[in-house]
């Protein structure tokens, strides 16, 4: 029964990320970005010696995904974490957190947001060209006119994320 559900979540985050157009279904933009967000964090696996009893993920300029991502899963738990959404207006609000999303619209200050997360196990996912080679752990984009991502593995392992190869057969590599 597990093997039938872990192939029915890959299955359906595949199609999704990959045969889906950016507005797969009808859907907006930031409801197929908060879904695989979510999908994202089944297949990392954060550092065992983070005892902390909330599983936090943050969105910087972008009020929309932070809408979605809280109403569908905060509260929510995560094994025996709950999961619990942050939004912060500027890099300098930037706290802890397990997941950092980072819109087009703050992309002009990831240089900053890198840089308040160096040395954490803080996975930050970008939405702009360009930044998955600058440091992001994972970066969105536009394939044909299709939604992928690219996966920055070097960045993973200074993170100390360990990615499935489920995931990493999904991505675009970096």
């Amino acid at each position: 029964m597990k093997v039938l559900k872990s192939t029915t979540l890959l299955t359906a985050f595949m199609l999704v990320a990959f045969f889906g157009t950016t507005r797969a279904q009808g859907r907006p933009i930031h409801e197929i970005h908060s879904m695989m967000i979510y999908n994202f964090i089944k297949y990392i696996q954060w550092p065992s010696s983070d005892q902390s009893q909330n599983f936090v993920i943050a969105v910087i300029g972008d009020d929309e995904v932070y809408n979605t991502l809280n109403t569908w899963y905060g509260g929510k738990l995560r094994g025996n974490k709950k999961f619990v959404v942050k939004k912060f207006n500027s890099p300098s609000e930037i706290s802890s957190c397990h997941i950092l999303y980072v819109a087009k619209g703050s992309s002009k200050d990831f240089d900053e947001i890198k840089g308040k997360l160096a040395n954490s196990s803080t996975l930050i996912i970008t939405d702009k060209p360009g930044l998955g080679q600058k440091g992001s752990g994972i970066n969105f984009r536009t394939v044909n006119n299709k939604l992928a991502f690219e996966l920055n593995q070097k960045v993973m392992e200074q993170s100390q994320l360990k990615v499935s190869g489920q995931l990493s057969s999904m991505a675009i590599l970096i």
